[in-house]
């Protein structure tokens, strides 16, 4: 007759473990929709395996909506960065100006990529994204045209970011 050992019986032993999770985001697409498929909100078509701007040519496209305008409805951003500092204040029009064609840039590429919102104060500006592309690209942008000192913190398996920019 064998004897379990507590460490024996701890590890494998247990029916009522918990398992985690390789990748948790409710946004993350792990099936591909039916082609065509249009969303709704924005226009964006899911077709040849990804979102993009194309037109449908058909009229009978399945509508479904797409992970960038339900991230924007239930205002969970992937990507934040942060402005900070005198220059924030002193080029407020110049810097939203660089932050908004930036998004156009991304936008057309990838349509998931969006600015949810953007706030500013005293010296202070944030930016939310729906995704960590369009954040990253952001904060590259303000330190190629300003320099400045730029930090990225990754976090969530990479689904998530945060970027700081200050000058």
């Amino acid at each position: 007759m064998r004897k379990e050992t507590t460490m024996n019986r701890g590890l494998y032993g247990r029916k009522d473990r918990l398992i985690k999770e390789r990748r948790h985001d409710p946004y993350y697409e792990r099936g591909k929709w039916p082609e065509p498929t249009c969303c709704p909100q924005c226009g964006a078509v899911f077709t040849g395996g990804r979102w993009s701007w194309q037109q449908t040519t058909s009229d009978a496209a399945n509508e479904a909506v797409c992970p960038a305008c339900r991230r924007i409805a239930d205002n969970y951003p992937a990507g934040y960065v942060d402005l900070k500092g005198s220059f924030v204040k002193e080029h407020h029009d110049e810097i939203l100006n660089l932050i908004l064609n930036e998004e156009k840039r991304e936008k057309n590429e990838r349509p998931l990529e969006r600015i949810i919102t953007i706030v500013g104060g005293a010296g202070h500006a944030s930016v939310t994204t729906t995704g960590v592309h369009m954040a990253r690209r952001i904060g590259e942008a303000l330190s190629r045209a300003y320099n400045g000192e730029l930090s990225f913190q990754y976090a969530d398996d990479e689904r998530s970011i945060r970027v700081l920019w200050q000058r």
